[in-house]
């Protein structure tokens, strides 16, 4: 399978859904933007996004606990993976994201920004933290 092309992961939440792209190559994975959640515009806004990036696949954060068992909100990360493959033809793989959220948060922190002022950045780097991991595992 080729490694060319650039990859949109989504970081799903209940409220706000995370965005990020990497380049063609696969080397840098940047963050892109926060949709909403029950925007009835959603498919409308990832359509935007896939004629803008052209991307060859997506990865979509899996919920897991630190035991490595499906967390509760895997249900609603299959619903919105279940709407990307029905209406986009666009490979989707799931990446496990444990602490991705955690983390990023933890680097804005780092970084100075404040976190509760700043939740739809932490979405968007949660999901640069689960492209990153999507790449790395492409890489295996």
């Amino acid at each position: 399978m080729s490694r060319i092309g650039r990859r949109i992961a989504f970081d799903y939440g209940d409220v706000r859904i995370g965005a990020a792209v990497c380049d063609p190559d696969g080397i840098l994975a940047t963050p892109l933007t926060t949709l909403q959640s029950k925007d009835p515009q959603l498919k409308k806004q990832i359509a935007k996004l896939i004629d803008e990036y052209e991307p060859t696949k997506f990865y979509v954060g899996q919920p897991k606990l630190l035991s490595g068992a499906d967390g509760s909100a895997v249900a609603k990360v299959l619903v919105f993976t279940e709407m990307l493959t029905s209406n986009f033809d666009i490979p989707v793989v799931l990446v496990d994201e444990r602490l991705s959220t955690v983390s990023a948060a933890k680097q804005l922190r780092e970084s100075g920004v404040n976190a509760k002022d700043a939740r739809s950045v932490i979405d968007a780097a949660a999901a640069v933290a689960i492209l990153e991991q999507g790449l790395a595992n492409e890489r295996k």
